[in-house]
């Protein structure tokens, strides 16, 4: 059989909620339905009446109107025991104060000093009125915990690379006197912003926002807000963490051939693609380089081929996804015998390409070397007894200095008179003399590059004939 206590709680409340059916209740409070507090804090409860049209007249402002908090059943007069506080200060079992305007309507409340023991549901009376009315149906519950709830993080609009996106933290304060305490923990730099803000149940909470620039690197790292609650001489934290998920472009993407050495025509070869990206890649792309452009050639994670003589060259994959692509690096497809091929050809015009420099340089040698030499070239004239040499500067014995780089050649004649040289005719010249050849006389003419000095031997000649003309 039920105890009496809860069978007279049954029918009070089947009561309550008949009379709020008929629109009889003779208070009407609005309060929080739950509200979750630290063992050794405080709590505030947000209240708020309003007397029904019926009664509005019994209800004075100007009388001093008092407030009565009564925990587990709302019949005050059944059971006068269960009022834990009344504000005329003769019932105060739960140190508190009521902060709103009673005269006003507003019985928001605060309690000190709370323990586990305030766990339970409380209603709200008015006193000292003509009226006197409690409120049935509507109840507040107090829960005590010795432990903070986690704070929440709600993330605004998508958190993508490259884009300043906004967290926000939110924790509860049930006692607005001392609030919690936010910090964050991130993988990067940020700015913080708190505040205390009232929900519509007109509890209170802190709310905490940071804001950052999310990088692809930050994908899947933890973020962390802590709640730091002060109770008396000591601290209280809770904490939340979460993985972040960060949409980016394909990153890292890579390619790579199989097998990696020279191959031969006909034999298969696989080429694979691979990137990171959120979300994951939807589409890959091969490219083979040709004359210095990019020619696609296969689409797909994998690209395998039956080699041909012409596959041979530079391939490289693009990786794509909604937030854009990314470019691998560039491998070589080599086939046996190809190389062989280009080495020999490099090889030749390498050797080419020295045998030209040598050449080159021995030109210039050669060129350097007849600088310095000077060819006279005088016209031959006739009946003149005297031969005219062009010769250089230098002295017998010296060696001809090379004229400088970029000067203008000089060329210096000089005549030689042969007739005062002692030299004896030969039979041979007399001979010549009596059969009346025409006399001769000689000329040489040294030019200032590429010419040869007349050899020696010759010069005997020379001197027999010019002697020989004139008579000496």
């Amino acid at each position: 059989m039920a105890c009496p206590e809860n069978m007279f709680f049954l029918i009070g409340l089947f009561i309550s909620g008949v009379l709020a059916c008929f629109g009889r209740r003779d208070l009407i409070t609005t309060m929080p339905d739950r509200l979750d507090v630290l063992t050794g804090s405080c709590v505030q409860i947000p209240c708020s009446f309003d007397v029904p049209d019926q009664h509005k007249d019994k209800f004075k402002s100007t009388i001093p109107t008092f407030g009565v908090w009564i925990k587990k059943y709302p019949d005050v007069h059944q059971y006068p025991g269960n009022v834990i506080f009344h504000s005329n200060g003769k019932v105060n079992r739960y140190q508190g104060k009521i902060t709103g305007n009673l005269s006003q309507k507003n019985c928001t409340t605060v309690f000190f000093n709370v323990t586990t023991s305030y766990s339970d549901i409380y209603y709200f009376r008015i006193d000292g009125q003509p009226y006197c009315a409690t409120d049935p149906v509507k109840s507040v519950e107090i829960v005590v915990r010795d432990f903070p709830s986690s704070p929440i993080i709600t993330v605004s609009g998508e958190v993508k690379e490259g884009t300043p996106v906004s967290l926000n933290c939110s924790a509860v304060a049930p006692c607005p006197e001392h609030p919690p305490e936010l910090t964050w923990t991130l993988p990067t730099q940020f700015t913080t912003e708190n505040q205390l803000q009232e929900k519509p149940d007109q509890t209170k909470s802190v709310l905490s926002t940071v804001t950052f620039t999310p990088s692809y690197l930050h994908h899947e790292k933890n973020i962390t807000c802590t709640a730091v609650y002060p109770v008396g001489t000591s601290n209280k934290t809770a904490e939340h963490n979460m993985m972040l998920n960060v949409s980016f472009s394909p990153k890292d993407t890579l390619a790579s051939i199989s097998p990696a050495d020279p191959v031969l025509v006909g034999s298969c070869v696989n080429l694979t693609c691979s990137s990171t990206a959120n979300p994951p890649v939807t589409n890959f792309t091969w490219f083979k380089i040709s004359g210095g452009k990019p020619t696609q050639v296969a689409s797909g994670l994998s690209y395998t081929l039956n080699v041909t003589s012409g596959d041979g060259g530079l391939y490289y994959c693009e990786a794509r996804n909604s937030h854009g692509c990314g470019k691998s690096n560039e491998v070589q497809l080599a086939i046996k015998g190809q190389e062989e091929v280009i080495g020999v050809a490099a090889g030749t015009l390498g050797a080419f390409l020295l045998i030209s420099l040598i050449s080159l340089f021995v030109w210039r040698r050669n060129s350097r070397l007849h600088d310095g030499l000077e060819r006279t070239d005088s016209p031959q004239g006739q009946n003149s007894p005297v031969g005219t040499v062009c010769t250089n500067q230098a002295t017998a014995g010296e060696e001809p200095e090379e004229p400088a780089e970029d000067q203008p050649e000089e060329i210096h004649y000089g005549d030689i008179d042969f007739s005062k040289l002692q030299t004896k005719e030969t039979p041979a010249a007399a001979q010549d003399r009596v059969q009346g050849q025409e006399s001769e006389y000689a000329e040489v003419n040294v030019t200032g590059r590429g010419a040869q000095e007349p050899p020696l031997n010759n010069l005997d000649g020379l001197y027999a004939q010019v002697n020989k003309r004139g008579g000496c």
